[in-house]
């Protein structure tokens, strides 16, 4: 049976007529959440008891939607980076080309996070005021040159009165296995108060060694718990977390916001630079450069479903702009 669009409704007043809907706006308690389901279902808004808690980071005013680094996106088919631009599996070896439109690139020109999120064309199959479910068929050419394994994707984000839940998963429909290393990618801001007095708390966890292009080079470091002011710290690094469940939070300013690695999300990777008021603490399903190197890579076999889930809570708390 197949199943059939929803009508979406739409938040934008300059929604032109005859023109598909391109926002999806999620209700419950203090919280609401906009998504764009035909520019990659981004997550573009969350709004805590009237105030941003997303941050979208444009290098220049004149940036494209794909240049913004975008409040919650899905970065498939691979999160992070791809040494060399190049990997195999099940026979199948990829060059994957920087200079292509279709690929995110870092600074260094090495391909990163996968296919830009505007070049997916999401289906969306139910929505309501609480739920948006959408898929995507993993067949056109332009996508198999960059993960040449068809199958299906599909993003169900569910909004509650404490917390946006966001559940991905692959669906091996085709004959070929998937390989799975995917992620998603919070970067959260607390209004109202100053990045040097915002409180991190982090679980004890395995800090992934990089190089100076950011690639793991095999090791892992011990690392303790952390649980104070963010102060002048800056992170651009991937960890591997202790156990399934694990959670990471933000507070400040009278509220908290946490990330829990729910399901299948056994790596993270947090960036945090000084010189901007947000901090992203992203759930991935597989180490950085795991398409490559095949450390702790998932896979989906042919008829399986593979589904990981991430939970951002918010809650409000005593304390206040400190």
């Amino acid at each position: 049976m197949s199943i059939e669009p929803v009508p979406l409704q739409d938040s934008s007043a300059a929604h032109a007529a005859g023109e598909p809907t391109r926002t999806h706006v999620l209700a419950a308690g203090d919280l609401l959440a906009v998504f764009e389901p035909m520019r990659g279902m981004v997550c573009v808004s969350l709004k805590h008891r009237g105030e941003e808690i997303l941050s979208r980071v444009a290098s220049n005013p004149a940036a494209s939607f794909d240049e913004v680094v975008s409040g919650i996106a899905l970065r498939y088919p691979f999160a992070n980076r791809v040494r060399n631009g190049r990997y195999a599996f099940d026979g199948r070896c990829v060059q994957l080309d920087p200079a292509s439109s279709w690929l995110s690139t870092d600074v260094n020109g090495t391909p990163s996070d996968g296919v830009r999120p505007s070049r997916l064309d999401w289906r969306v199959v139910e929505a309501s005021d609480r739920r948006l479910r959408a898929r995507i068929s993993w067949t056109r050419d332009e996508l198999l040159q960059v993960f040449p394994f068809p199958h299906d994707v599909e993003l169900s984000a569910t909004l509650d009165g404490l917390g946006l839940t966001i559940a991905v998963a692959v669906l091996a429909n085709a004959e070929a296995r998937v390989p799975v290393s995917f992620g998603l990618n919070p970067r959260l801001t607390l209004p109202g108060l100053p990045r040097e007095k915002w409180r991190l708390s982090m679980p004890a966890m395995a800090g992934i060694v990089l190089d100076e292009q950011l690639l793991p080079v095999g090791e892992r470091t011990p690392l303790p718990p952390y649980d104070g002011r963010l102060a002048d710290l800056d992170f651009d690094h991937g960890f591997a977390l202790p156990t399934t469940g694990a959670t990471m939070s933000l507070e400040g300013n009278g509220r908290r916001i946490s990330i829990d690695f729910a399901d299948h999300f056994p790596y993270a990777w947090i960036e945090a630079s000084s010189a901007v008021d947000s901090v992203t603490l992203a759930p991935m399903t597989a180490a950085p450069d795991a398409l490559r190197s095949h450390e702790d890579l998932p896979v989906v076999v042919a008829g399986e479903r593979f589904t990981a889930t991430c939970r951002i809570r918010v809650e409000s708390t005593s304390n206040s702009l400190h």
